[in-house]
């Protein structure tokens, strides 16, 4: 955009990471997408306990999955119930139930597969007496998370000697290497401890369990002087542990998948390696300088291509905080977000919904990379729909639907999970389609319109089948049971929804321009549907959040959760389908009596997009900074909802997502940062940037 370059590594530099105190909420991460390694103050992982409540200590990949023994077979037909639709149709729904095998197959069926903790790996330091740091022992803390190279630098002191610790992941594979240095080595008060825990089926927490301790077994499986293996397995899973050194190391089992590692004595410093792997292998594994030289190449690269915008020119006081939340986004979306499986909500830091993703957060864990020009990274993910197909067929055909119906709540093989929320959503539905098109915008060939086409139709039958005609108004509903992506309403109260509706009218013209690039004629059930699908509800001048909630806007109950109505003038572009005077209508009543409180953090970005579009910069700038807790940014980037939820993702790439669209712009747009106040205080500066549909 500009002729004058971003000095890219400024920008970056600018807003690295530092910690001088012991802070649960700021632990800092290194990773790759499919692997990631999060540390306390100390650079490794010595005092998860104490970190339990904050931001978990966690070892996590995306092949990491663990499921308890089924030995009563559970299946989705145990937690089954029928559902009255109209047009007199029944649909079968899983759903939760809490007594007898119906109550015990639903904890089962949600719990499992949930994502594994691969293991500790921490520091052992003994103070001169002879007995364990605590996190209190530790003084002169400093350490540093370098963004530009993924590098983490922890320095302190314990009874006045100095230690540091350097960590760092592969940018390919699932290890960490370190380096320790101290004068504390000479006497052997440092050592390297390992520690495996068995699964966990909590809602949200580390994903760790240490009460289990019969129930599996950590095995040494080979050892030399600078090397040792470890082979886990814990009923149906199995995966591997190597360790190697550029000196000695003595290990010992103190009980139970506890080992420790201690360096050879006299030296001040040592470097060691760690990979997990799901399958064995015999290569070598890289020392700890090439792991930070290959840490060093991908995150430069990174940095280096796809976009970047410069806020340095600004005079806004928010500038500079918007900057970081930015930059701190892309660190943090890219190490967590950027695998070949949808994200879970935390990603790779710690369990949420039991480390299962969420199909309709996939939009705001992965859109911003295809703004960002880093398409490949939202491709990585894409592959998936495409084995988990066949499950999502025979969602839609057990529920009497054409197509392909995707889950809201699962794991890497596809299977639902029963909830009297999440199986009632639709608007994950389209998410495909907008992905491929995303695609296909950067690249249109016919390479991708051949990869893509199948989830493209199969994902629009769905769509057009599941709409429904009405003998009363000879227009296409979308029906009850299903719950809004505002999830207050309950799933036989609602009909026609307006995101959803604006989605399925978009959505649904896109799979048909693929059939035109494919040379197919359009599909007539699929323009029919388009041509009749129902107004977007209204009352008293104002867009329902469903058809018949009249007291949307007068009762408080139904002023929280998101306020998605906005999407379908924010999220979506425009169409004969939106009214642009009803929906400004619209965003003034929900900016101005909302409650706030009880949304969260993708909602704030959402409301942005929906400002921009309408003309108001002013507004989306607020509300990128609303000042309500869900809308908080820690110092290492977290997006902050609350103390169950102390990390989400979804913030994070949403307001890329916003801020990318502000900058850029969308399609039909003619302004430059249409976005932005045009005030002379954002004076910004951007970089390969694309446009948002």
């Amino acid at each position: 955009m500009d002729p004058e370059k971003i000095d890219r590594f400024a920008l970056v530099h600018r807003h690295n990471v530092h910690v001088s105190k012991p802070d649960t909420l700021e632990a800092l991460t290194v990773g790759n997408g499919e692997f990631a390694y999060t540390v306390d103050v100390t650079g490794l992982q010595t005092f998860p306990e104490i970190y339990e409540n904050g931001m978990p200590l966690s070892t996590q990949s995306q092949w990491g999955w663990h499921s308890f023994p089924n030995p009563e077979n559970y299946r989705i037909d145990d937690v089954a119930e029928e559902f009255e639709s109209c047009n007199n149709r029944t649909i079968p729904f899983a759903v939760q139930h809490r007594e007898q095998r119906a109550g015990a197959a639903s904890h089962w069926l949600r719990t499992n597969p949930h994502r594994l903790h691969l293991g500790i790996l921490g520091l052992s330091i003994s103070k001169e007496d002879g007995s364990e740091i605590q996190i209190t022992d530790l003084e002169d803390i400093d350490q540093e998370l370098d963004l530009w190279s993924g590098i983490i630098t922890s320095n302190y002191s314990i009874e006045g000697k100095p230690v540091q610790v350097t960590v760092a992941a592969h940018p390919q594979r699932d290890l960490v290497s370190f380096r320790v240095e101290s004068p504390l080595l000479t006497t052997g008060r440092i050592r390297i401890k390992l520690q495996f825990p068995y699964g966990n089926d909590c809602h949200t927490c580390a994903g760790y369990d240490w009460n289990q301790a019969e129930k599996h077994e950590s095995r040494i499986s080979s050892q030399s002087p600078r090397s040792v293996a470890i082979l886990r397995t814990l009923d149906s899973t199995t995966y591997h542990v190597a360790v190697s050194s550029n000196v000695s190391i003595d290990i010992q089992e103190e009980g139970k998948h506890r080992f420790v590692l201690a360096p050879e004595a006299g030296l001040t410093s040592f470097e060691t390696t760690v990979e997990w792997s799901d399958n064995k292998s015999d290569a070598p594994l890289p020392d700890y300088r090439e792991t930070l030289e290959n840490s060093r190449q991908a995150s430069e690269a990174f940095w280096t291509n796809g976009g970047a915008i410069d806020f340095s020119g600004c005079t806004d006081p928010r500038a500079s905080e918007l900057e970081r939340r930015v930059v701190l986004s892309q660190y943090l979306t890219r190490i967590n977000c950027a695998g070949d499986y949808p994200p879970q909500e935390t990603g790779l830091t710690g369990n949420s919904w039991y480390g299962k993703f969420h199909l309709e957060m996939h939009w705001w864990h992965g859109v911003h990379f295809a703004l960002w020009d880093r398409l490949a990274l939202l491709e990585k993910s894409l592959p998936w729909y495409g084995k988990v197909l066949h499950q999502a067929r025979h969602t839609a055909a057990w529920q009497g639907f054409a197509g392909v119906r995707w889950q809201k709540m699962t794991g890497p093989n596809g299977r639902i999970s029963p909830s009297n929320v999440g199986e009632f959503l639709v608007w994950q539905q389209p998410h495909p389609i907008y992905f491929a098109e995303l695609v296909y915008r950067k690249k249109p060939d016919k390479a991708v319109l051949n990869q893509y086409s199948e989830i493209v139709f199969e994902t629009a039958e769905f769509m057009a089948s599941f709409a429904q005609l009405s003998a009363g108004d000879s227009a296409y509903h979308l029906c009850h049971p299903l719950i809004p992506a505002q999830e207050i309403f309950p799933p036989m109260e609602t009909d026609d929804p307006p995101f959803e509706l604006a989605y399925w009218h978009f959505a649904l013209g896109i799979a048909q321009k693929w059939r035109e690039r494919m040379g197919m004629e359009r599909n007539e059930q699929w323009q029919e549907v388009i041509d009749k699908l129902t107004p977007l509800p209204v009352h008293n001048n104002l867009y329902l959040p469903c058809a018949g909630a009249v007291e949307a806007y007068t009762d408080d109950e139904n002023r929280r959760d998101h306020p998605i109505v906005l999407g379908a003038f924010g999220m979506l572009p425009g169409s004969e389908k939106i009214d642009t005077g009803l929906m400004e209508r619209t965003f003034d009543e929900i900016f101005r009596q909302w409650n706030w409180q009880n949304t969260w953090g993708w909602d704030y970005p959402m409301v942005a997009m929906t400002a921009a579009r309408l003309g108001k910069p002013e507004r989306a700038i607020d509300a990128l900074f609303m000042d309500v807790q869900k809308n908080t940014y820690l110092g290492n980037g977290h997006n902050y909802q609350d103390k169950r939820l102390r990390l989400y993702l979804p913030g994070n790439g949403g307001l890329l997502t916003a801020v990318a669209m502000m900058a850029a712009g969308w399609d039909g747009n003619e302004k430059i940062n249409p976005g932005f106040p045009s005030n002379g205080k954002w004076n910004i500066r951007w970089e390969n940037l694309e446009i948002m549909p």
